[in-house]
């Protein structure tokens, strides 16, 4: 049985997990090592059974757990080259912790299946293909400001797919962030908005998946009922029924959310 969930997903945080039995992999840790460990003992899973950390860029709400979680726990890292030398200069990656460049590559992580692929963000940055042993298929993209053809062809053909809804255009425009902040997120480097995310959703549907988890919502910008809310209209108006004939998931800003089985 394949599983998917978030120990922790928005702005301030983000921690995505990928089961498969007992055996897991992470994408990122945005958190305190404490908060994550927490969440990892609510789900009864071991350490041990860590596969693999997928970091897909430097921003603090993406890595701020890791360091102190990698001098107690030897856990192989993997992330494109410019973000593990990132880190290692840092001394987020202490040199005895593995640390695997897998630049647009296919890596086998434990049991797992896992390729890397490019987003648009102001750093590099990538999301994760990830097929599980028994041949389920998801993709997480969070963290990039337009859907470029690299990122649909890997995010196509999934049983799961991760994406991110981060904002609501009219919330981020009327909102408190100062101009710069404005057209940083709303740049084709910066984040994705609910209306994006409800259109690629769209086509996923048309093209087979049935189930989505939304992640990284601003806690400023947007609502998990706001985001909802616009790709259920986006949907309604093609004739999909939310809920009956897909799986759509908010995730939780600052807890873990149900495991979505794929």
């Amino acid at each position: 049985m394949a599983l998917f969930t978030t120990l922790y997903s928005g702005s301030s945080g983000n921690c995505a997990l990928i089961r498969h039995e007992n055996k897991y992999l992470l994408v990122d840790m945005g958190k305190s090592c404490r908060i994550t460990l927490t969440g990892l003992r609510k789900l009864g899973l071991a350490i041990a059974d860590c596969e693999g950390i997928l970091i897909t860029h430097e921003h603090s709400d993406h890595v701020s757990g890791l360091d102190t979680f990698l001098k107690h726990y030897n856990v192989p890292v993997y992330g494109c080259a410019e973000t593990l030398e990132m880190l290692a200069s840092r001394g987020t990656l202490p040199p005895a912790i593995e640390a695997i460049a897998v630049d647009g590559r296919t890596e086998e992580i434990g049991s797992f299946v896992v390729t890397s692929f490019p987003t648009s963000h102001d750093v590099p940055c990538c999301g994760y293909r990830i097929r599980t042993p028994d041949q389920r298929t998801m993709a997480i993209a969070t963290d990039l400001g337009v859907l470029t053809p690299v990122v649909q062809q890997n995010l196509a053909g999934c049983d799961l797919v991760a994406l991110e809804a981060n904002y609501d255009r009219f919330s981020l425009q009327g909102g408190p962030y100062p101009y710069y902040l404005k057209v940083r997120i709303a740049s084709d480097r910066g984040h994705l908005d609910n209306r994006a995310c409800a259109a690629e959703l769209l086509e996923l549907i048309q093209d087979g998946c049935k189930k989505f988890a939304l992640c990284h919502l601003s806690q400023t910008n947007n609502t998990p009922e706001l985001a909802l809310t616009t790709i259920y209209n986006v949907l309604l108006a093609a004739g999909i029924q939310p809920g009956r004939d897909v799986l759509i998931q908010a995730q939780s800003r600052n807890e873990i959310s149900p495991y979505i089985e794929f």
